[in-house]
This record gives structure tokens, C-alpha cells and sequence, in this order.
């Protein structure tokens, strides 16, 4: 039986559900859960993507590359959303960008439809702008912690993240050396708030995680925290 190489663009197989989530305050969000094929997942990974202002949505490239890899991979059910107004080549969800304010009730949409859905051992995963979402609300939610892919803090106060010290939730946070917001120097200082939080220094990576050699250090990280069975990924797939 042939093996697949595991490249930027390759898609295993999976079982793809496309769904909607309903917010507290009646808007519907487009989304999709990706599910390994034959078996059930081991955790449950909620994607929130990096800034829709600046082209950030579900199928940005490490979310994309994670729904089609980890599912065959590590066992993990993928699930993307579009946060209010954003819009992918999924769909557009409902309503307008609010900064991260308003999307507190998206966050919480996702989750719930977790549980509703009973998907097992739920984590949030945030990049860039999804890491101030993990971060301000986080600390309230159904879930066992979350992984922050180059976290900026440009939204989240001391206050915010001093809260994480009252809750039992694990916090990993990855820094790219080369980040445009948040470099490891400054990212340890801003994160001393939080008294357990791990804080993973990525020499040579930037803000975007571009190439597939950042690619599969991201997947790798997330899939330590979330199936460490599963650690490391491979780097060929037998069907």
C-alpha cells in the first residue's frame, strides 16, 4: 500500500460536516467539523482565526492544513468558524465585526455546539487575533485550555489575564522570533499576569507561519498538548 507525503497541500481523509452556529443574539456563523473517518476523535480543537480586517477567516492556511491533516493524523475533530461578518470561501457569517467584543458570544456558539454535538475534550485554539478571543473568554468556557499561536495582545488587559490564574486550564503559547507584534523577549514579560502559562519560543518563525517547516511545527505543538500520543506527526500517511 502506497504512502502519501505529507505536503502543504495534501488532504487526508476525513469526514467533512458543514454546520451553523447560532449566537446568544441570533445570528447564524458558517462553519465546518472535520472528523477522523473510521473512528471517533480523542479532543476536539475549536479554530478562532486571525483578524477578518486583515484576511483572517476559517480556511487560513494552518487551520485549513489542520483540518486536513489531524483528523487522520492525531485522531482530532477540526472545528472552523467564520467569526460575525466574515467571510470565507465557506460562506459568509452574519453580522459585522465588533473587535472582539460581540464575538464573546460566537466563541461561546462554537462551544456549545461542541457539547450539544458531544465532542470529546474540548480546546480552543487561537492565532493572532484568535488568541485575544481564547484569552478574554477562555477563563468562563466548558473547555480544558487552549494553545495561542503569535499572540499580539492588542486586545487583552492584565485584568483579562490575570484570570487565568483562578481556573484550572492549561495555556501554551507559541512565539514566533521573528513576529511583527509580539517578539519572545516582550511575550515573556507581558505574560508574567499568568502565573502557569508555557511559553514556546519558535526561532526563524514569523507572525503568518509560513512554509511548510513552520506548518508542521504549529501542528506538531498543538497536537502535543491536545493528543500526545500523536506526538510527533508523521511524515508519510498509509491510507
Amino acid at each position: 500500500m502506497s504512502q502519501i507525503e505529507i505536503r502543504s497541500s495534501v488532504e487526508l481523509p476525513s469526514k467533512r460536516i458543514p454546520l451553523e452556529l447560532n449566537t446568544a443574539d441570533g445570528l447564524t456563523l458558517i462553519g465546518e467539523l472535520a472528523l477522523p473517518l473510521d473512528k471517533e476523535p480523542i479532543a476536539t480543537l475549536i479554530m478562532l482565526h486571525p483578524l477578518p480586517t486583515a484576511g483572517g477567516f476559517m480556511d487560513s492556511h494552518i487551520y485549513r492544513k489542520a483540518a486536513n491533516r489531524l483528523p487522520a493524523l492525531a485522531d482530532l475533530a477540526i472545528l472552523r468558524f467564520n467569526t460575525r461578518g466574515t467571510s470565507s470561501p465557506h460562506g459568509t457569517s452574519q453580522g459585522e465585526f465588533n473587535g472582539g467584543v460581540l464575538e464573546k458570544l460566537d466563541v461561546e456558539a462554537a462551544v456549545a455546539y461542541a457539547h450539544e454535538h458531544n465532542l470529546p475534550n474540548i480546546w480552543l485554539v487561537g492565532w493572532s487575533f484568535g488568541t485575544e478571543l481564547a484569552l478574554k473568554y477562555g477563563p468562563d468556557l466548558d473547555v480544558l485550555g487552549a494553545v495561542l499561536l503569535s499572540p499580539p495582545l492588542h486586545r487583552t488587559s492584565v485584568a483579562e489575564l490575570e484570570r487565568w490564574n483562578s481556573v484550572d486550564k492549561k495555556l501554551v503559547a507559541l512565539i514566533p522570533e521573528l513576529d511583527d507584534y509580539l517578539k519572545p523577549d516582550e511575550a515573556a514579560i507581558r505574560f508574567l499576569a499568568i502565573k502557569s502559562i508555557e511559553l514556546i519560543n519558535v526561532l526563524d518563525a514569523k507572525h503568518l507561519w509560513v512554509g511548510e517547516s513552520a506548518t508542521k511545527r504549529v501542528l506538531d505543538e498543538i497536537v502535543k498538548v491536545t493528543n500526545p500520543t500523536k506526538f510527533p506527526l508523521p511524515e508519510f500517511y498509509t491510507p
